[in-house]
């Protein structure tokens, strides 16, 4: 056969059945690099550093770069709402309970969380530990709260941003123990330890594995942990539910969403490949050791853990009258 009929019948085959050309010509996902954006600072968070160690060996397996970009802001709001409009269908966001809060605290959110976002995967979460500089006056959870009855609005608190755990967690001890404090929000969880570190603000409920260091090192005093059981990585903390808080819990977070604009194909394998990961022994030990818990699971049951934060914040946000400061 002539190369040139050769030619004639694949033409023909073309004009006859574009549909099949086309199915045949496209690529599979992803076919350019994959961004991962992470809505908080660089160098001082642990959502940052959960997406990296999680996504640090998908190029291998996904063919193409995974680029981390931080694009913190607003209690993660720029971040989140550059995710919510990408339209390239290889943009993904991670996101914390900063992201449930948000849909109840932040008037004229320039996105709708269930609508402009897709849920990928759970990833993991963390207890929060409640610290203070070693200047504050209260040798234990107990004592601190009797310092603040004692001395309303003397004791200030930090905070990674507005609607963040840091100051969800401050409100309900506010509201739990009738004390009153001041709530100094910064741009992310690093400044924010700095200046606890440099007794700038009084006490922070921080995420375990960033302040643990700094606690075992003496710079920093530990009072509680914050979930319902003691931590396996901290045993000797009490939980603040046990100091005489019943049900005090929070915990943070961290999930992948993508636009809602993003094919199935690509939150399906992004679904895949984490969890994928998530169950490898040597990374399960690496975040247990961290003080991190490995999740993951189906992108339905990310779904439904997402509306389930956003209704509980939505009346915690009532109950505290939280606003932003």
């Amino acid at each position: 056969m002539s190369p040139r009929l050769i030619l004639r019948i694949t033409l023909a085959l073309l004009c006859v059945c574009p549909a099949w050309y086309g199915a045949q010509a496209q690529s599979p996902w992803p076919n350019r690099p994959v961004r991962v954006i992470v809505p908080f600072p660089p160098g001082g968070s642990t959502m940052e550093s959960v997406v990296r160690q999680l996504t640090q060996n998908l190029p291998q397996t996904l063919g193409h770069q995974i680029l981390v970009d931080p694009r913190p802001g607003a209690g993660t709001v720029i971040g989140v709402d550059l995710a919510a409009k990408s339209t390239d269908g290889h943009t993904f966001v991670g996101v914390a309970n900063s992201f449930t809060v948000n849909q109840t605290l932040v008037r004229n959110l320039p996105y709708d969380g269930l609508k402009d976002l897709q849920p990928v995967v759970l990833m993991a979460r963390t207890a929060n530990v409640l610290a203070a500089h070693p200047s504050v006056p209260a040798a234990d959870f107990r004592a601190l709260i009797a310092y603040a009855r004692k001395f309303p609005g003397k004791l200030s608190y930090a905070s990674f941003g507005n609607g963040t755990t840091a100051h969800f967690a401050g409100e309900m001890l506010k509201v739990g123990a009738g004390i009153d404090m001041v709530h100094i929000p910064y741009k992310g969880q690093g400044p924010a330890l700095q200046d606890l570190l440099a007794g700038n603000v009084d006490i922070m409920f921080g995420n375990l594995p960033d302040f643990m260091p700094h606690i075992r090192a003496g710079k920093l005093k530990a009072y509680a942990t914050t979930f319902l059981t003691r931590v396996p990585q901290a045993p000797e903390l009490p939980t603040v539910a046990e100091l005489g808080l019943p049900g005090f819990e929070t915990d943070s977070w961290y999930g992948l969403l993508a636009p809602a604009n993003a094919s199935k194909e690509a939150v399906a394998r992004m679904n895949t490949e984490i969890n994928r990961v998530l169950a490898d022994p040597g990374v399960r030990t690496t975040m247990i050791e961290r003080g991190l818990e490995p999740l993951g699971g189906t992108v339905e049951k990310f779904g439904e853990h997402l509306r389930a934060e956003i209704a509980k914040y939505a009346r915690v946000v009532r109950e505290a009258k939280m606003k932003i400061d």
